[in-house]
């Protein structure tokens, strides 16, 4: 057998979210989370973006397993459109695999088998040992891996933070990052989302305290906290100061509802159910007895907040008693919908306290601090940075240089790129197919679709409809031609527009022999002549469809 390990990048390199990291040694795979983005708008009209998996696909039969380092759907969100692919477990935590579960709901077609797996478990896969390491993050059940073969073994941190003061008083095992150094690691790949962060990450518990200042200066508000419904850490410190402050709790939006739910069922959450409302009832309160839990955070506009604040959420009407709490940070790309949204608020007559005027938030990532002690812990061999976009990796390794690792021992991964890695060194040796693949509905294309395409012309330049009768015997015209437009012209030009538009197609008709022509020739000639006169009359190239009538 060839004495190395390949690892293939599918995702979160040179970018930021649909993580997704294949490891071959032999005839096996094991793939590391499977995650999702969200589009920007460069592609409008996409629900949700994940990797491509042409390379899995063409080894289905060598995958032997999915691991799940925890549950945000960077990680998992695109398990749905895998699974219906390639049959192989999925292996996580308990609230990892309740989330998927939960996920799959929507897909009820898709069978896999799950198994739940603890920090410290030791998972054998063929010639894989991958041993589960317990760290911080912002979600409960999170985990890096020590993924060990006889060409060595590769740390994955998966997403992490060292927080001394974790809400659930299970700090991340730095003992067992050391222990794992000592022995010798082969190749780090660590995360690099806030590698460009100097200091250390706030603790969890600095946000409870920040949001218990906030409770005490507004006991007569109606109190709103917006957070990620997957942050169980933050939810519980949420749900603490409700009971302590003897407000009742209202869970608003879907997410918050189920995984609420889902915590609470696994133990993650703990909260007395007495002391939570249907949002039909909170009429019955007055406002310093109230605290409404949302989703949100991302200025998404069909999640909870972003309806409250358009006035289309039933039972709220959001007021001048209201304070609205986003403890959140928006994701890069999402700064403009996060603000539209506290606009929006603002001009309600809320007051409304964010990350940029409080402490309301602790990011999941770690800072350079903590990226300095995962390096100082492991002593890699060799180092590749993952989960950032480029800068963040080049960064990354910058900052492994100055913590004395050599140049020649790193290497900046790249989407579809693969690397073989052995006790004696790591190289690239060459690309595979990938990329994104855009989910629409219920279609899955690519960047290069003809229906995004046509989107965007839709999006930019508008549409005209034209439709003309041909008599096919004598090849006249039938009356006028008729012509709808959208997103074209401004109202006061729009009746010379289109009379203008009339003439020039009758005129080029009548040059024309029509008499037993194909329509499909007539709507090529339509539309050519059509698209000319509209880029002549107003620079723009909007979609021409011609629909030709034969009588």
């Amino acid at each position: 057998m060839n004495n190395k390990l390949k690892i293939t990048f599918l995702g979160g390199v040179g970018e930021i979210g649909k993580n997704m990291t294949a490891f071959e040694y032999g005839d096996e795979i094991i793939v590391v989370d499977a995650g999702l983005t969200f589009p920007d708008d460069e592609l409008p009209g996409i629900d949700v973006v994940v990797p491509d998996i042409t390379f899995l696909l063409a080894n289905k039969d060598k995958v032997k397993a999915f691991i799940i380092t925890h549950g945000h759907e960077d990680h998992i969100g695109a398990l749905p459109y895998v699974l219906d692919q390639i049959n192989a477990p999925v292996y996580g935590t308990k609230l990892t695999l309740a989330l998927v579960e939960n996920k799959l709901k929507e897909f009820p077609k898709t069978h896999y088998k799950a198994v739940a797996v603890k920090p410290k478990n030791v998972l054998k896969i063929g010639q894989f040992s991958i041993e589960f390491i317990k760290v911080s993050h912002s979600i409960a059940g999170s985990l890096a891996v020590c993924i060990t073969t006889p060409a060595g073994n590769v740390i994955h941190t998966g997403d992490f933070k060292i927080d001394y003061e974790p809400i659930d008083g299970s700090m991340t095992d730095l003992q067992r990052f050391g222990e794992l150094g000592k022995k010798g690691v082969t190749l780090l790949l660590c995360e690099s989302t806030n590698v460009c962060r100097k200091g250390f990450s706030m603790s969890e518990k600095s946000v409870g305290r920040a949001l218990e200042q906030i409770f005490e200066k507004h006991p007569n508000n109606r109190l709103f906290v917006a957070t990620f419904a997957s942050n169980i850490y933050r939810l519980q410190q949420v749900l603490n100061l409700a009971e302590k402050f003897k407000r009742k709790v209202v869970f608003t939006g879907r997410s918050m509802i189920n995984i609420s739910e889902i915590g609470l069922k696994l133990g993650e959450l703990s909260f007395n159910r007495e002391n939570i409302i249907d949002i039909d009832s909170i009429n019955k309160y007055a406002d310093s007895e109230l605290l409404i839990l949302s989703t949100g955070t991302q200025g998404e506009p069909m999640s909870a907040l972003a309806r409250m604040a358009a006035d289309d959420f039933k039972g709220i009407k959001i007021g001048e008693n209201d304070l609205i709490i986003l403890s959140s940070s928006p994701i890069p790309g999402n700064e403009k919908g996060v603000y539209n949204v506290i606009n929006a608020l603002y001009q309600k007559g809320a007051e409304v306290i964010y990350d940029e005027l409080s402490d309301v938030h602790a990011s999941g990532h770690a800072c350079q601090e903590e990226i300095k002690l995962i390096h100082s812990l492991v002593k890699p061999k060799f180092f590749m940075p993952i989960h950032g976009e480029y800068r963040h990796l080049r960064m990354h390794k910058q900052l492994a240089m100055s913590l004395g690792m050599e140049e020649r021992n790193i290497l900046l991964p790249s989407l579809g790129m693969q690397v073989e890695v052995s006790q004696n060194g790591i190289k690239k040796t060459g690309f595979v197919t990938a990329g994104r693949r855009l989910v629409d509905g219920l279609g899955i294309g690519d960047t290069e679709s003809n229906v995004l395409r046509e989107r965007k012309q839709l999006s930019e330049d508008g549409f005209c409809v034209v439709i003309v009768n041909i008599n096919n015997v004598s090849g006249s015209v039938n009356g006028d031609p008729l012509i709808i437009t959208r997103g074209v012209v401004y109202n006061d030009e729009a009746e010379a527009f289109v009379q203008a538009a009339k003439d020039t197609i009758v005129a080029s008709l009548k040059e024309q022999d029509l008499r037993g022509a194909e329509p499909a020739v007539i709507k090529n000639m339509l539309r050519r002549n059509v698209s000319n006169f509209i880029f002549k009359r107003t620079k723009r190239r909007p979609m021409v469809v011609a629909i030709v009538v034969l009588s």
